[in-house]
């Protein structure tokens, strides 16, 4: 019966956090999702949940992977340069191989992922949408770069820091694919000067 009514407030806490967060993204929601969750499984040694710094690692991952697809998609159709496109269908492929694992692993863990991108990402994607020609390719390769930087230092962190198994053995299998991912447009960048 305990163990039912903290499944219930869970349930509930959750729909609450989905509800009033009609101005957040779903990034911001899912982190609030699984805040709750961590919260409630501290008090009661019955529940489990992931932990809070962990389930912050798979909706980040979640997010920038979802961003990946659909900026790789946008340069599958709007660049200039055959090998800018090119890299954009490796990101749709890899990252949406990436994303169908992390969510595996979530549902597995009970981690309440993003369903679109957050806010920051979707700035992103607007502003590169705007360009065109050689204009958007500097803009993506440029973000690529950026990004790819960024998500190492996480991937990085997350093979030394994530306390799941499973989450850090995704960082772990992932992390060679984001540095090649980087190899390939820091090439790609140098070869249009």
């Amino acid at each position: 019966m305990k163990k039912l009514m903290y499944i219930s407030l869970i349930a509930g806490v959750t729909c609450m956090v989905q509800a009033c967060s009609g101005n957040k993204d779903s990034k911001a929601s899912a982190d609030s999702a699984n805040t709750a969750k961590a919260d409630t499984a501290k008090k009661d040694s019955s529940a489990s949940a992931v932990d809070k710094d962990d389930a912050k690692f798979a909706v980040a991952a979640a997010n920038g992977g979802m961003a990946e697809v659909e900026l790789g998609t946008l340069a599958q159709q709007k660049a200039a340069n055959q090998k800018v496109k090119d890299f954009g269908g490796m990101m749709v492929s890899d990252h949406s191989k990436a994303n169908e694992e992390m969510k595996a692993l979530a549902k597995s863990k009970g981690i309440t992922l993003p369903t679109t991108i957050d806010s920051d990402e979707q700035k992103v994607k607007d502003n590169l949408s705007s360009k065109s020609g050689a204009d958007f390719d500097k803009a993506y390769v440029d973000n690529m770069i950026e990004d790819h930087k960024n998500d190492i230092k996480e991937f990085e962190d997350a093979t030394k820091n994530l306390k799941d198994p499973g989450l850090k053995a995704f960082a772990v299998k992932t992390l060679p694919t984001l540095k090649m991912h980087l190899d390939a447009i820091q090439k790609i960048h140098d070869s249009m000067k």
